[in-house]
């Protein structure tokens, strides 16, 4: 993997300096000696200076591997974790060398994933460039709710693919693909890259994920252990209102949600309820947004009552997918209150301390229902 550079803003980084040749992982510059050797002129003196040197070259490796490994192409990307505002920006520059495929096609496209998780959740991808092998996207894909504590422990995946040009064809394998461990990001500062794509590459799927849910098939091969598996994260307001006398709830967004349906994504809503209260001004729901994994919402719900009688209170908030004529499923929830933990905790307490302030956060949900006592 070959860095460029480092740049202070996103926005800056329209232009990049032509970059040293891309190698392959045995240290060989693209190029085979079988032609060098057949084209050689018979008189030694006019022999090319290159091969008096053999003793550069690297352990000889199988042919096929190496042709396979730089034939394929580069991309060049920039990548900044936004920490302020809980996002990762992605930004696809342009591809240079693609190998063309059997197809001959020449519209080809940018598909992102962030591993291990399911597929369709955090799958992004720009637009389609047509009729060019060397594509320029610069187009950002944006991922919301990312934390310092993704970043220890994702990784991004980058394919570069082909649009097939009847929607009835299969989708084709990538031309290429690329992983980068987003570990070592810095946090607010742009990082540039210009990196060899690689074969497409299968690993074993673990036994908990749940494969009829859309479930990605890659895994990360860094870490040893499989993470417990993510039902997505929601991004909520609170504000309590000195003027009305009672509690705003905003909800505002999800991102990454489990998908629920054979589709491999959700119709998902959600609902609050103020725990202990009863009566339907205790209930809320939002509208259900339909076949996707990355809900906006942006709607807002009202609780009337003093500060110290909702302290001793628990904002349930609840994820679902809505189905026609059957049960709704539960994708997550997450339970806010003095009685909780961490973030939750800090920010229902925070928002009552602090009247007239709209506090934002986002919280992981937990697979577990409700178990709410009387």
């Amino acid at each position: 993997m070959e860095e460029l550079s480092e740049t202070p803003l996103i926005s800056n980084l329209q232009g990049f300096s032509e970059s040293a040749p891309c190698l392959s992982p045995h240290g060989g510059h693209r190029g085979s000696s079988k032609q060098e050797a057949a084209t050689a002129d018979p008189h030694p003196a006019v022999a090319p200076t290159i091969s008096s040197a053999p003793q550069l070259q690297p352990d000889p490796e199988p042919e096929g591997d190496s042709d396979d490994s730089t034939a394929l192409g580069t991309l060049e990307f920039t990548l900044l974790f936004d920490e302020d505002n809980s996002a990762l920006h992605c930004t696809a520059h342009r591809a240079k060398g693609l190998k063309p495929p059997a197809s001959g096609s020449v519209d080809t496209y940018v598909k992102a994933n962030l591993l291990p998780g399911a597929s369709k959740a955090s799958q992004l991808r720009t637009r389609t460039v047509r009729g060019t092998w060397g594509p320029v996207w610069e187009e950002t894909l944006t991922y919301h709710g990312f934390t310092r504590q993704d970043a220890g422990h994702k990784t991004l995946r980058l394919c570069v693919c082909e649009e097939p040009r009847l929607r009835r064809r299969r989708q084709a394998p990538p031309l290429g693909e690329l992983r980068v461990p987003l570990r070592k990001l810095v946090p607010n500062r742009a990082r540039s890259f210009d990196v060899c794509l690689e074969k497409r590459r299968l690993t074993k799927r673990p036994k908990s994920l749940d494969t009829a849910r859309g479930m990605s098939l890659y895994e990360e091969e860094v870490e040893a252990e499989v993470a417990e598996e993510e039902r997505g994260r929601i991004l909520l307001s609170l504000c309590y209102s000195s003027q009305r006398g009672g509690l705003l709830v905003g909800v505002l967004r999800c991102a990454h949600l489990a998908p629920m349906d054979a589709n491999g994504y959700s119709d998902p809503f959600v609902r609050l309820f103020l725990h202990p209260n009863v009566g339907k001004k205790s209930k809320y729901k939002t509208s259900v947004r339909k076949k996707t994994l990355n809900p906006e919402f942006n709607e807002e719900f009202f609780y009337a009552g003093l500060r110290e009688e909702l302290a001793q209170k628990t904002l349930l908030v609840s994820v679902w997918d809505y189905d026609l004529g059957t049960a709704n499923d539960f994708i997550g929830g997450v339970q806010l209150s003095s009685r909780a933990s961490g973030e939750r905790q800090r920010h229902w307490c925070e928002c009552l301390t602090h009247s007239d302030c709209r506090l934002e956060l986002w919280h992981a949900l937990d697979s577990v229902p409700f178990q709410l006592s009387a």
